[in-house]
């Protein structure tokens, strides 16, 4: 009978464990509202292609080549909040409408919160160079950050190991990696002036410039070379700004000094 009992112990303590286990996670709702809304994108992908022709065929015809989509862009923001967790909070509440691929929280964390392969709100509105739908060729990563505190090396480290991957994996280019403030002059400026951008472009995440010996034409138009490095000049003043905040963050006029005019010139060599 002792023995009877014991094993029912422990069984209602395993049950319980378990029961723990599955309860204790305070996003269990809504990574199974996750797991609803793939399964109906998944559903959406399966059917068949409806006709569109004036002249409707006698039957469908599929191609065998194809794959998924892939990110061509990787755009690093941070949270301007005052803590990871409130900012996977926002990012599982319906009516926030934002979200991203990643966040890295400051002991170096990462939180993958969505496939690469489907599409985020990161962006909002957002251009670089000619394409302005970022959301749908990119990858959003959000570094926890009030955009007022230095980033952490933990949070460097696992970004940096993190870039690596999806450069690998996606075949990234090399110029792609870039800010949110970079594709929305005026609007944003995360990651903030004190994002390391020299860092990553030591590492081969984004460029960086090298004005030793530059020579910079008379003729040289630097705000037509921001447009072609990939800024939306419309703004003109919120175009230097954003190329500042990226390239020079101690210098927050809008002025073009002649040492921007090489740092430009130098960088657009690269860009283009």
């Amino acid at each position: 009978m002792k023995l009877h009992a014991r094993f029912q112990w422990v069984i209602v303590a395993f049950a319980g464990m378990l029961h723990w286990g599955c309860s204790h996670n305070p996003y269990a709702a809504t990574n199974s509202n996750y797991k609803t809304q793939v399964k109906a994108l998944t559903a959406t992908v399966r059917d068949t292609p409806a006709p569109d022709s004036a002249q409707p065929p006698a039957y469908w015809v599929g191609t065998v080549n194809f794959n998924l989509r892939k990110p061509n862009y990787v755009i690093i923001h941070h949270t301007a909040q005052e803590s990871c967790e409130k900012t996977l909070q926002t990012f599982t509440l319906a009516k926030s409408q934002v979200s991203a691929h990643y966040v890295i929280c400051k002991d170096g964390m990462v939180h993958h919160m969505l496939d690469d392969y489907l599409r985020a709100w990161h962006a909002g509105v957002a251009q670089w160079g000619g394409n302005t739908d970022i959301n749908s060729s990119s990858v959003g990563i959000e570094i926890d950050n009030n955009g007022k505190d230095s980033f952490t090396v933990a949070q460097i480290n696992s970004l940096l190991r993190l870039l690596g991957r999806l450069k690998r994996d996606y075949n990234i280019p090399t110029a792609h990696f870039i800010g949110h403030a970079d594709i929305a002059p005026g609007r944003k400026v995360d990651p903030s002036g004190l994002f390391p951008w020299q860092q990553l472009a030591q590492n081969g995440y984004g460029y960086w410039y090298d004005t030793t010996a530059v020579q910079v034409p008379e003729s040289f138009n630097a705000l037509q070379a921001l447009r072609i490095i990939g800024y939306n000049v419309k703004d003109s003043v919120a175009a230097v700004r954003a190329f500042k905040l990226h390239f020079a963050p101690a210098d927050s006029t809008a002025v073009i000094s002649d040492e921007n005019r090489k740092m430009i010139f130098d960088l657009v060599r690269k860009y283009e």
